[in-house]
């Protein structure tokens, strides 16, 4: 890719987030903050995971964006009695008409597609979580001695509601680290609320016009990772992930007695490419400090454990971010 091909694509992604946004309006009321990060991650190519309560349109959005997208789009029900195999798919023993003779036929799962919905990820064992272990990190699917690759672009986002409620099975923390980003969505204010009841109980059908193919997705994708990164952004970006661990030498005080277990390398990656995409998304060539500050809550809430002495102060993984990113 080309300097001069970067800076048009670049150029260009500032209208398209516009365009996407206001696409994805024609159905999502508010939700203006969730919708960027979600942009965000697509074009830094990471996957997302969503926690809200019930009925917070967690799962409209993600469908809405598919369509948007021009993606192939498939939606996965986690329930108690799921398996593995539902998702990724089987063989199954099929005779053949014509010799008689028997076979096995493989039956690729609802995870060949492009947009992966994962509703209710929480609902289902680890067992059947880890189904997805292999293809948000590889692409791929290996059933028997043979591995299938996945189409690209290929984005995974799962839907949690809040582990407190009944029914629930916490996600282990190595299928945590898969996801780039983890968003909370928060309840509609009164105005947007409002706005929600009277266009959704009335006759209109709000239709979504696709505004992407797959290829563009990819090509973008990759003008996102072109962007150059300052030393200083770099720098910013790692030192934040290392203060984040209690056992290393220079950890901090507070962070030796409020954290369990913090954020790893992958971290650093996730938080160097978010910063990257926002920047893009805004029209800028390279990313500034403030990029990577706008995506730490989403990139390490879920990679940072809180000490059992932080939980019995009421001190979340939130709040210790906050605190990080105030030090000098």
């Amino acid at each position: 890719m080309t300097k001069e091909e970067l800076i048009q694509d670049i150029t260009a992604m500032q209208s398209l987030k516009e365009t996407l946004l206001n696409e994805i309006h024609n159905v999502i009321i508010g939700q203006d903050r969730v919708l960027t990060d979600v942009l965000i991650a697509l074009f830094a190519n990471g996957h997302i995971l969503l926690e809200g309560v019930p009925g917070l349109a967690k799962t409209l959005l993600i469908s809405s964006l598919a369509k948007a997208l021009s993606l192939s789009f498939s939606r996965i029900q986690f329930t108690p009695d799921l398996m593995p195999s539902d998702i990724t798919g089987t063989e199954i023993l099929v005779n053949d008409p014509i010799t008689e003779k028997k076979h096995f036929e493989y039956i690729k799962g609802p995870i060949f597609a492009n947009i992966i919905l994962a509703d209710e990820i929480n609902r289902t064992p680890p067992k059947t979580q880890a189904a997805l272990l292999q293809a948000m990190q590889e692409y791929a699917v290996t059933s028997g001695t043979v591995t299938r690759p996945l189409s690209k672009p290929f984005l995974v986002m799962a839907t949690q509601n809040p582990i407190e409620q009944e029914g629930t099975y916490p996600l282990p923390e190595a299928q945590l680290d898969r996801f780039m980003f983890f968003i909370n969505i928060d309840y509609p204010t009164l105005e947007e609320e409002l706005q929600i009841a009277e266009s959704t109980t009335g006759l209109e059908n709000p239709v979504i016009t696709p505004q992407l193919t797959g290829q563009q997705i990819i090509s973008l994708q990759q003008a996102v990772r072109s962007l150059p990164v300052s030393d200083h952004v770099l720098k910013f970006a790692v030192n934040l992930v290392r203060k984040s661990r209690p056992n290393t030498d220079d950890a901090l005080n507070e962070i030796k007695q409020w954290v369990a277990w913090g954020a790893g390398p992958r971290a650093s990656q996730y938080l160097i490419l978010s910063a990257k995409a926002r920047a893009a998304l805004d029209g800028r060539l390279t990313p500034a400090e403030e990029d990577v500050k706008a995506s730490a809550i989403n990139v390490l809430q879920h990679r940072i454990l809180p000490s059992f002495a932080a939980q019995a102060e009421g001190i979340n993984s939130k709040q210790i971010i906050n605190w990080l990113l105030e030090q000098k």
